[in-house]
């Protein structure tokens, strides 16, 4: 009996070799291990000059993988970057209505990157880019805990006990949006009369949250701004501008799932 439970260990350890096909084309940083999984279900995806159909497949350094034909490059050190996003352009790669696309502002020696999250086509500041689709996907579960920092521009009464309410979350349509802490900037040069600046952070980064509570409060959005995501600030970015992250501000930020990377090829 001992034989027979050997080589079914030995079965199971070898049909599990290497890693899933999204993960590898995440790390590749092709895209997200959710959008790898819909370049699979549209059949562009081939590993070895076979079609694949299905994302339950492991595959190792050895295999041969394309995406619409082209070779996926071989995993890079990850590399993150922050990005000074302005309003006007669309956090997507390709934009139906033509729109002008974060991906097509980027410097010409840049490396395929995916975005950590997304802004707003009318939102601006801050924008996180990786080469690494795995820490994208890490660092966008609100499990995480990444915190997201803005500052609000809305016209209308503001209501200081309506603010503070937020701070035990609030269901708009249905929809659950958690604590979040609001608070009116002390700027009376930029603060007058309807128009005032909140400072506004949250953890889970919604679809359109911080416009949609604001829209429940009465209150308009005339700009919002992301300040910072994470440990990551915007600083004195210039708008439009972008500049890689340190290795030691990534390891420090990131701990041990960033160490981690580098035992698996990064």
């Amino acid at each position: 009996m001992v034989p027979f439970m050997t080589q079914k260990t030995n079965k199971a350890k070898s049909a599990f070799e290497g890693e899933r096909i999204a993960k590898r084309l995440a790390r590749a940083g092709v895209c997200s291990r959710r959008e790898a999984e819909r370049l699979i279900e549209d059949a562009r995806v081939m590993v070895n000059n076979k079609l694949i159909i299905s994302p339950a497949l492991n595959v190792t350094e050895t295999d041969i993988i394309t995406v619409d034909g082209k070779p996926i490059d071989a995993p890079e050190e990850t590399r993150v970057w922050r990005y000074h996003k302005p309003a006007g352009v669309i956090t997507t790669a390709k934009d139906p209505q033509g729109r002008p696309t974060v991906f097509e502002k980027m410097p010409p020696e840049m490396p395929r990157v995916v975005s950590i999250g997304r802004l707003d086509f009318n939102t601006e500041g801050l924008l996180l880019l990786t080469n690494d689709g795995e820490l994208a996907r890490h660092m966008e579960l609100p499990a995480n805990a990444w915190l997201r920092h803005y500052r609000v521009r809305v016209y209308g009464d503001v209501n200081s006990a309506k603010l503070a309410a937020l701070a035990k979350g609030i269901t708009i349509s249905g929809i659950h949006y958690e604590p979040m802490k609001v608070e009116i900037e002390k700027n009376e040069k930029e603060s007058q009369g309807h128009n005032k600046w909140l400072s506004v952070t949250i953890k889970e980064g919604k679809n359109r949250e911080v416009r949609k509570i604001m829209e429940h409060l009465d209150l308009q959005v005339t700009r919002l701004i992301r300040v910072a995501f994470g440990p990551f600030p915007l600083g004195k970015l210039a708008r439009g501008g972008i500049e890689e992250i340190p290795r030691r501000a990534l390891r420090d930020s990131l701990g041990t799932f960033f160490t981690d990377r580098k035992h698996n090829g990064r």
